[in-house]
Order: C-alpha cells, then structure tokens, then sequence
C-alpha cells in the first residue's frame, strides 16, 4: 500500500524523494506558520531565520505526495533526518487525516511533521518580528525570504493560497513580492 506525505512549506517545491504524484488537499486541526527559528537551513546563530511548522488549531492547505510501498522506510529515514536535523526533535512526526482537493473529498492517512511547542525552537513572533527575520536571514539552503516566495509560488501552482504567508511577502516589500502576491 502507498504512503502519503502532506507538505506544508519547503518540501512542496523541494521534496527530495521519488513520488508516484502530488495533488492539494487540505488538514484540519492545524495551521501552517512561520513558528520555528532556523539556525542553519534558512539562518545562522547570529542571526537566526524563521521557517514554516504546523501549529495547534485552524485549518492548512496543502500538497499530498504519493510514494511507493516500496519506497516508505527509505522516504522516512529521509524525512526525520531532513526534518529534525542533527537529530533536534523540532517537529513530531504524525499520521493524520487529509482531506484531497477534488476526487469528490477523499480522506488518506498522510505522514507530516508538527512543531514540538515545547522546543527552544518554537517561537511565536509577531507579524514585525516575522517581517524582519525573513528579510535578514540567510542559511546553507539560501535565503529565508526565497523560501517564503518560494513556498507562496508552488502553493499558488496547485491552485491554492496561504493570506497569512501573502501579507508577510507584501511586508517585506520590493517589487518582487509585490508583483507575485
């Protein structure tokens, strides 16, 4: 039996791993947020980014990745590491309902990754802070603002939108966040 990924930021337009499809769908129970401080992916210590996690409550459109039976312990070998780097525990892995786009609602089991409230990289900033930390952060997988940019074009590509995430790109200001959103 095949296994679903539901992704949420970065792994919608950079998943890593072969997958038989990916198609929208939606999880409710949790929102997609700008709750993690990245000290390495998308900053640095001294000046650390901020990057997506799921959070208690509300509702998240988002991308489901179907993989292979075949393939599953290998893509969730992958997925802990890529997610909980040098082992942190930032996020909980789970299984959790997703409803897809289309196909008349259908609900699969899909694996995703919740931010753990509890670690000391949780954060819960406020839309200024959020503002100027992806403005400045830079990290080994590039800019913090490419990454919200990014994760804005590929949800717009399946047809969905995230207003919270737009209104941080409209913030940020220039001519390219301005044009895209």
């Amino acid at each position: 039996m095949a296994m679903f990924v539901f992704a949420y930021g970065s792994l919608i337009w950079r998943p890593g791993f072969a997958h038989l499809g990916a198609r929208p769908a939606l999880l409710r129970g949790y929102h997609r947020r700008f709750c993690i401080w990245s000290r390495h992916y998308r900053g640095t210590p001294e000046r650390p980014g901020l990057v997506l996690g799921l959070d208690r409550g509300g509702a998240c459109q988002g991308v489901v990745f179907e993989v292979a039976a075949e393939a599953a312990a290998a893509v969730l070998e992958y997925l802990d590491a890529r997610e909980n780097l040098l082992g942190e525990q930032v996020y909980h892995r789970r299984q959790l309902p997703v409803r897809l786009r289309g196909e008349g609602g259908y609900v699969v089991q899909a694996v995703t990754y919740v931010a753990d409230r509890r670690h000391p990289a949780y954060a819960r900033p406020g839309a200024e802070t959020v503002a100027e930390a992806i403005a400045q952060a830079q990290g080994a997988a590039g800019s913090n603002r490419d990454y919200l940019l990014n994760t804005l074009d590929h949800l717009a590509g399946f047809g969905l939108r995230d207003a919270g995430l737009e209104r941080i790109a409209r913030a940020l200001g220039g001519e390219q966040a301005a044009e895209r959103h």
